[in-house]
């Protein structure tokens, strides 16, 4: 397994951000199927970042490499038709440089939501999935379900699919919970939560894993069953449909062959790539 790097800005939860591939338009939707042995391969630029650790960083040696980098560069093998090569960014300037032409698909663990779908294609098949349970103090031990939370606090970003979640339950069970919204840092979470201000969150694993205590170990744990899945896609142009349907295929491959939940123990920690009814 890959050695962990310290993650200064800790997430609530794990935004997800695809890297693009920028090449010719036109030369990227007639090259997309497959070469037939004209031996015909058509260069495609794939965007993604530098500050995301375990996903897509540059190591002590200065070598581009994380999750999303080493599993693009899994599909290039795959797919002899396509060369890719990665153009580095800021995350906010990933998908501007999608619709500019300047990448052709963006792999940076990046999730659907209706504003992006509605501008950009995503792929079907989800790379990375991680399952939100609800989070607590790791010394914890009177919360073992979302049940549990009857009568307390509740904290999560508003606008989240957890917060949406959140909501829903409380539709459902009398308002239960008592919901609190926040957009302060990871580290507010953290001391909110052990100063007993709330009294719980809902988080991935994978996220729990940048809320470092003072012993360097996660300063929450999840309990429960997973609540929450939310998918990782990649993100192409509307006009890319060839391209997405060639990168399912290879995604599908991988899964099928081991190759995707290898990948993800070794960056990722853990197999991150069941869905929420494996999981149960």
């Amino acid at each position: 397994m890959k050695k962990w790097i310290p993650f200064a800005a800790a997430l609530l939860t794990v935004t997800l951000v695809v890297s693009g591939c920028g090449s010719n338009k036109n030369n990227t939707q007639a090259s997309s199927g497959s070469s037939g042995g004209s031996g015909k391969v058509t260069k495609l630029i794939v965007g993604t970042g530098t500050q995301f650790p375990n996903v897509c960083f540059i190591d002590e040696n200065g070598k581009l490499t994380g999750f999303d980098v080493e599993l693009v560069r899994e599909i290039d093998k795959r797919l002899p038709d396509y060369e890719f090569e990665f153009k580095t960014m800021d995350f906010s300037s990933l998908l501007l440089s999608l619709e500019t032409n300047k990448v052709d698909f963006v792999a940076h663990q990046m999730e659907k939501n209706p504003d992006r779908e509605a501008k950009y294609l995503f792929t079907k098949e989800p790379y990375s999935i991680f399952l939100s349970k609800v989070a607590v103090d790791k010394n914890n031990d009177t919360i073992h379900s979302i049940d549990d939370l009857k009568g307390k606090k509740v904290l999560t970003s508003p606008t989240s699919n957890q917060a949406y979640f959140l909501e829903q339950y409380n539709k459902d069970h009398d308002n239960a919970l008592n919901i609190v919204y926040s957009s302060g840092a990871a580290n507010d979470l953290v001391s909110q939560i052990q100063n007993k201000r709330v009294d719980a969150t809902l988080a991935t694993d994978f996220s729990l894993r940048f809320y470092p205590g003072a012993d360097g170990q996660p300063a929450l744990k999840t309990v429960g069953d997973p609540l929450i899945q939310s998918d990782v896609y990649f993100v192409l142009r509307k006009d890319s449909q060839q391209l997405a349907d060639r990168l399912d295929e290879a995604v599908k491959e991988l899964r099928d062959d081991g190759t995707l939940a290898k990948l993800s123990v070794q960056w990722l920690g853990e197999d991150f790539t069941k869905t929420l009814d494996e999981a149960k």
